[in-house]
């Protein structure tokens, strides 16, 4: 599967100069300075976000304007502190308050860029928006351009919400004059586009003379994109979520005063003269548009009257204008809620320790390599003091099995939240009826198999990874909602969850990615022996931007530590072997029982049949009584089963019971495959281990004399018997190897870079 996925449904892997050590791709260089402007009235709660975001754009030059509209509380010298620290940063101080029109008109005739991008000032981008929208923009031809919004509340009251509709949020498209004064009705029943915010060319500005109306407190966007649509602009909504849009109680967008209305109504009455001589289309539009305004104005009138405690004089503004009565069902719906019972039972209070972990692989215990190192680093999470918890945004994990059991470490998250499923005691049950008949499916086609029936629709048709599957708007709304009150650090498992970080909405939250693997390199050793992965194919460069996204990289090797620090980021990584609970004592084990242990993963499998085919028929051979248990989910890719002497117990409850009674364990790993945690495993359970190259890449040098070694087909059958038929060799080998799992991969040992990692970044830590 190729991570590259549809750009409609995910932000570009390569965002550009700010990754990879600032090296900019072609596109980048083609793409012009943005200006960021933020008009700031009394905004010290969420400036430095707002800029924040702005700042860490990636692919693109920004520089940002702060005009500070005489604010009273400490945004000034915020503002300073900000362009003191960063040389993109400017500030200018308006001589009066004028509103968000009067600044923002203010920071055109400073702009040098070539496109102009109004962020509020207690509002955030996505890291990667103003590449998008430019790109699109550039490419397209466009005069202006917007995205969607993720709206959420700073309270916590409702749950995060995009913005548009179905009808436009299914792919992008043209918003002419006529379709934008339609979508643009005040208390309208269709999304308001005038809450947009287009990303806008200068040139359209100045060729037009265009400015903000600053008789507008509020909607003074709307005019304005109104009359570039007058002037020929030509405007592109591109549906992606990367404007976020805060709800508060301070924001003025909140209130309508009746002189706010009044002058709305006036800059109406403005247009209608602007656009005498417009389309039938656009001019019937705009009539019904100034007919929304004056409700409005009038509605506004109605609820001031009320508040003045002056009830006839309301109904007798109200029955003289009998279209008002159907607005007061807002006022009515809101009182409602009040009186229902409230949604605050579920709301999810903020934890100050918490540590989040956002996975999307099918997690249930220490089922496989990759589950048992992530229930080990949030164990270690709790002994520095913090809280972890879970959160899986997408319902692909369950794949084709639509209840998952948890096992009792799970336990160790203090809360676990999957969306599209629901939890009922120990198991969580998947919702989408999709996920129960690909289940159904599965089971009726193993049966015909089975049986000798053939046909396409007996085939085995595996679900796709979860890990790497696209990010939907659903998967990163439950982001927002789920893991934000719960990440004060933010740990994506897997570099593919790192497009979570921009949802939890707090711009410098510390976050970390979970490497797993050198996926690259990976995509190379399975491409070298014709095979295919079952994860990803990925680039180097691709890998780079994924890994670059956070402040730490989580390497359970060496060698991927030094690649981190060489070609992403010099100290961004974090070596943290897998670590081990030794067992007392070695465990020599059944001289001719062998043991291989692994997930259905496509190294697993593919080593696993090259071991049947190459290296088994020898090992009989040799040895007519020995025996392969074979334990884990590597038993759904052999439905046949495996040669004379093997044996599939899939799944089993004690493996540590399998450990013990083994003679050799087996690794005969092909490709892939970073997680030395099975190697490591077999190790601390005192056992004799032979293993190809790749299982002990990037440990050969600890390991060096406590595994047997072997790659061809002969040498690794050789080492199998030898140890086999050699009580003191086996003996040896076996405690050769509990050493250096004692040695160098403890917990204390193994898990040390992480626990002072978390204590730099936490103050919460202990």
């Amino acid at each position: 599967m190729d991570i590259v996925t549809d750009p409609r449904r995910d932000p570009p892997l390569i965002p550009g100069p700010v990754l990879a050590g600032h090296r900019a791709d072609d596109l980048t260089r083609r793409l012009p300075c943005v200006t960021v402007a933020v008009a700031a009235y009394n905004a010290a709660a969420f400036l430095e976000a707002a800029v924040r975001s702005a700042l860490d754009q990636r692919g693109v030059h920004v520089e940002v304007v702060i005009v500070d509209d005489v604010s009273s509380d400490d945004t000034p010298a915020i503002a300073a502190r900000l362009a003191a620290e960063d040389p993109r940063v400017r500030v200018e101080r308006m001589a009066a308050n004028g509103g968000p029109a009067g600044a923002r008109n203010r920071a055109i005739e400073l702009a040098r860029g070539r496109w102009l991008a109004i962020l509020d000032s207690d509002d955030l981008m996505h890291p990667d928006r103003l590449y998008d929208l430019l790109t699109e923009g550039e490419t397209s031809g466009a005069d202006l351009i917007a995205d969607d919004l993720m709206l959420f509340d700073e309270a916590g009251v409702a749950p995060p919400t995009r913005f548009l509709d179905a009808a436009r949020a299914t792919a992008p498209g043209w918003i002419d004059l006529p379709a934008y004064l339609r979508e643009t009705v005040m208390y309208g029943r269709r999304p308001n586009l005038g809450f947009l915010k287009p990303v806008i060319r200068m040139d359209r500005l100045r060729q037009h003379g265009l400015r903000y109306d600053e008789s507008l407190r509020i909607a003074e966007d709307d005019d304005l994109i109104v009359r570039l649509l007058a002037a020929g602009a030509r405007y592109r909504l591109l549906p992606r979520l990367g404007y976020f849009y805060r709800k508060h109680g301070t924001s003025i967008s909140h209130r309508l005063s009746l002189r706010n209305a009044e002058a709305m109504v006036a800059a109406g009455e403005g247009l209608d003269r602007l656009l005498a001589g417009a389309s039938p289309d656009a001019r019937h539009a705009l009539a019904a548009r100034n007919r929304a305004l004056r409700a409005t104005r009038d509605f506004t009138r109605a609820i001031d009257l009320l508040k003045e405690r002056r009830p006839l004089a309301a109904m007798s503004h109200c029955l003289s204008r009998p279209g008002l009565l159907p607005l007061f069902r807002m006022p009515i719906g809101a009182k409602l809620k009040r009186l229902l019972p409230r949604r605050q039972a579920r709301l999810i209070p903020p934890d100050p320790k918490g540590v989040c972990f956002i996975s999307r692989q099918r997690l249930t215990g220490a089922t496989n390599g990759s589950s048992a190192y992530l229930l080990d680093l949030a164990r270690s999470v709790r002994a520095a003091g913090l809280v972890p918890h879970l959160v899986q945004p997408s319902p692909t994990l369950f794949g084709r099995m639509p209840v998952m059991r948890m096992q009792p470490e799970m336990a160790v998250f203090a809360s676990h939240s999957i969306r599209g499923a629901i939890r009922i005691g120990d198991r969580w049950v998947a919702r989408d009826p999709a996920i129960w008949l690909a289940a159904a499916r599965g089971i009726v086609a193993r049966f015909a198999r089975r049986f000798g029936l053939k046909g396409g629709w007996t085939e085995d048709r595996k679900a796709p990874y979860a890990v790497t599957t696209p990010w939907l708007p659903a998967d990163r709304l439950f982001v927002a909602e789920q893991a934000r009150p719960r990440a004060a650090v933010a740990i994506a498992d897997y570099a593919f969850q790192s497009s979570a970080f921009p949802y939890l909405l707090r711009p410098g939250t510390p976050t970390a990615i979970v490497m797993h693997d050198l996926f690259h390199a990976r995509s190379a050793g399975f491409a070298a022996t014709g095979t295919a992965d079952s994860v990803a194919l990925v680039s180097k460069e691709e890998e780079i931007a994924l890994l670059a996204r956070a402040d730490a990289v989580i390497a359970i090797q060496a060698e991927e530590a030094r690649f981190v620090d060489r070609d992403v980021r010099d100290g961004a990584a974090l070596l943290v072997p897998m670590a081990a609970e030794p067992v007392v004592a070695p465990q020599p084990g059944a001289a001719r029982k062998l043991l291989f242990v692994g997930s259905n993963t496509a190294p697993n499998i593919h080593g696993l049949r090259w071991l049947f085919d190459e290296v088994w028929p020898a090992v009989r051979a040799a040895v007519p009584d020995a025996t392969l248990d074979i334990c884990g989910t590597v038993a759904w890719a052999f439905p046949e089963g495996g040669p004379a002497g093997t044996r599939f117990l899939g799944l089993v409850d004690d493996l540590a019971a399998a450990y013990a009674g083994a003679g050799v364990v087996v690794s005969p790993l092909r490709q892939g495959s970073g997680l030395k945690i099975k190697l490591i495993e077999a190790l601390a359970h005192g056992k004799a281990v032979v293993a190809t190259s790749v299982t002990l890449q990037g440990v050969e040098d600890v390991l060096a004399g406590s595994v047997a070694h072997a790659d061809a087909p002969d040498t690794f059958a050789a080492a199998i018997t030898a140890l086999a038929t050699d009580d003191a060799a086996r003996t040896t080998l076996a405690a050769r190897g509990w050493d250096a799992a004692r040695a160098h991969f403890s917990a204390e040992t193994a898990h040390r870079a992480w626990r002072d990692w978390l204590k730099a970044v936490s103050p919460a830590a202990s």
